[in-house]
């Protein structure tokens, strides 16, 4: 019988812009986050996830949009599986052409998704054209075309917030403990450290720190890791040093989080984004 997941992964290498095609059947992934915006279209069968406290069901033609940070998950829940097309978008790519291309992009301010599902059929068409054109490798003409239109049809489905290093949604108590995460993302954390910085004991702070972000400081910091190790070997840098510049055990333990969160083996990863053997 043929494999039940499979993934198609590339690399443009003027934006940086990935470019994901996929089917899954059953459970496809756990709960994990991007620092990347994510857009992306179901092709086939129903495509089921959690993300912003709701759980979502996005049937063929639906387009699916997530900020960096927002966590989710993936499941299949009918036996034929699902289907989609995917951009991984930088941020500061996406903020630098979004105010290029836009007179009315306010200053000072970032851009978010005013919702995660979308039924919006010219929105799928200009996003799987520049799936099309990026995973294609068009030419360079073709490609910021594509995405020019892309960004046109974005426009309507986005909201301006203002830069902040603090969220006023969230406790303050998880946010100094998640900025000590992202300064010491190389060190060996323990709770007590981020109880001390955050000013709570660590039952407190465990409890504050899920109520806000959906998961448990341990699995925050290795989906912190697991975001930075994607840049790490995009770059071509190979599993082994980056399980050791990360602070995994060793590259075997890289690799474990690494296909629960991506389903691919970090070498794979490394192999489509550079094209470098393993």
């Amino acid at each position: 019988m043929a494999s039940r997941n499979w993934i198609d992964l590339a690399q443009d290498a003027d934006t940086g812009i990935e470019t994901i095609r996929a089917h899954f059947r059953g459970h496809a992934y756990d709960p994990h986050w991007h620092d990347s915006y994510l857009i992306g279209v179901t092709e086939q069968g129903v495509q089921q996830f959690s993300c912003r406290q709701q759980r979502h069901i996005s049937t063929p033609g639906q387009v699916f949009m997530l900020e960096p940070g927002e966590i989710h998950d993936g499941t299949a829940p009918s036996a034929e599986g699902f289907t989609y097309s995917m951009l991984y978008l930088d941020p500061q790519w996406l903020e630098r052409e979004l105010h290029a291309l836009f007179e009315q992009a306010p200053a000072a301010c970032q851009p978010g998704f005013a919702s995660t599902l979308l039924g919006d059929a010219p929105l799928a068409q200009a996003t799987l054209q520049a799936f099309q054109a990026l995973h294609g490798n068009e030419l360079r003409i073709v490609r910021q075309t594509a995405l020019d239109g892309l960004l046109a049809q974005m426009t309507a489905h986005l909201h301006w917030r203002q830069t902040s290093q603090l969220d006023p949604r969230l406790p303050l108590v998880a946010q100094r403990a998640r900025d000590y995460l992202h300064a010491h993302v190389h060190d060996d954390i323990g709770l007590d450290d981020l109880a001390r910085v955050s000013g709570v004991d660590r039952f407190r702070l465990s409890r504050a720190f899920k109520a806000a972000f959906g998961m448990a400081p341990h699995a925050y910091l290795i989906q912190l890791r697991l975001a930075k190790a994607r840049h790490l070997l995009a770059r071509g840098e190979t599993p082994a040093q980056v399980a050791s510049a990360l602070g995994f055990a060793d590259q075997s333990h890289l690799g474990r989080w690494f296909r629960r969160a991506y389903q691919l083996t970090p070498a794979d990863y490394r192999k489509r984004c550079t094209n470098h053997p393993d």
